[in-house]
């Protein structure tokens, strides 16, 4: 197995990190428009109020060679601001984009009210007249679809278990408020990595408050990403965390075989479905390792049908049969655990 491309002072202990609530109450407040948001001080102690000329001097004047990224929402910049050196990042809303104020302000809602190690850190806003821009932490090893989709890929079993196990632990939180919070937009790009690899999800436009006492689910207009979407939230719009489970299942099969979800030149896949070729394959072993991702390295893999059989419990069709997330985090953190052992073993081993 390929040697983890990880710094050795990656954080990966068993126990899950601290937890933080910002606000006393468990649930998503989101203004229902931008003129609400401007008189509510839900914010104020936690977040920047950046001025748009602030972000303008900051990004030289929004100059192209600061671009690091650019998606649905808008174009994504780098920048330290000064006196401290302290890099961020600058997202700035297109007008003319996939997403709008309803987007900014929940995602600006959901960041500013929860703080947890595995959700991007929010740093501050801009709600400027027709100015809609967002300063985050910057995470320098970008996007896990960077990494994983490129040729060169060079993401180990172990740095792709713990990656997994970062982003479980932030929906485990999410899932756990007393209203559900479900993300409904989980997937590869929407994973960034900072210098050591720790994992953590961003872009909470399409966040929404699951139900909650005796609500089964919550009726909303279908958003998200096709491939990633669970097939019952499709079919009617009923939403549930258990759609996010679905999410998660697919970016886990990405990574365990190293291929996107939807590939239109998939032989035998309705329509390029990963999902559809592959899922079956997750509990055949010597089918298994087949189609795993040979940029890991080689295997046998610590822990590889456990993580597999996890995959494809999250994958299916009946929502009721995925695992909750507080289950799939404790499932990552014993094969991490039973890796590392291995690993000890293996280097306590007398040699010849």
């Amino acid at each position: 197995m390929r040697p983890s491309s990880r710094p050795s002072s990656r954080r990966r202990d068993a126990s899950p990190p601290k937890l933080r609530k910002v606000v006393s109450e468990w649930t998503l407040a989101v203004p229902k428009d931008v003129e609400e948001f401007r008189t509510m001080l839900a914010y104020g102690c936690r977040l920047k109020l950046f001025t748009y000329d602030d972000l303008r001097i900051a990004t030289a004047d929004f100059d192209p060679a600061r671009i690091v990224g650019e998606g649905g929402f808008g174009v994504v910049y780098r920048k330290g601001f000064p006196p401290a050196p302290t890099e961020v990042a600058v997202k700035e809303l297109n007008p003319a984009g996939l997403q709008g104020d309803r987007e900014w302000l929940t995602e600006v809602s959901c960041l500013g009210q929860y703080s947890h190690p595995n959700l991007v850190e929010l740093i501050g806003y801009c709600c400027e007249g027709e100015h809609r821009l967002l300063v985050y932490e910057f995470m320098a090893k970008g996007s896990l679809e960077h990494h994983l989709f490129r040729r060169a890929c060079n993401l180990s079993w172990t740095t792709r278990v713990g990656i997994a196990l970062d982003v479980a632990r932030g929906l485990a939180f999410l899932h756990g408020a007393e209203r559900p919070i479900i993300y409904r937009d989980f997937k590869t790009s929407n994973i960034l990595l900072d210098a050591d690899f720790n994992a953590k999800l961003s872009d909470f436009g399409l966040a929404k408050e699951g139900p909650m006492g005796g609500e089964t689910h919550v009726s909303t207009r279908v958003m998200g990403t096709y491939g990633y979407a669970a097939p019952e939230y499709m079919a009617t719009g009923h939403l549930t965390v258990m759609s996010d489970m679905y999410g998660f299942g697919v970016v886990l099969l990405e990574m365990l075989v190293g291929r996107r979800a939807m590939e239109p030149s998939r032989a035998g896949a309705r329509e390029g479905s990963l999902v559809d070729w592959a899922r079956p394959i997750l509990i055949r072993p010597k089918k298994l390792e087949r189609i795993l991702d040979r940029r890991m390295g080689g295997g046998p893999e610590p822990g590889l049908g456990r993580v597999a059989r996890l995959a494809y419990d999250c994958l299916s069709q009946n929502p009721k049969v995925r695992p909750a997330m507080a289950r799939v985090v404790l499932t990552l953190e014993a094969v991490l655990a039973a890796g590392a052992d291995d690993g000890e073993e293996q280097e306590d081993a007398p040699a010849g």
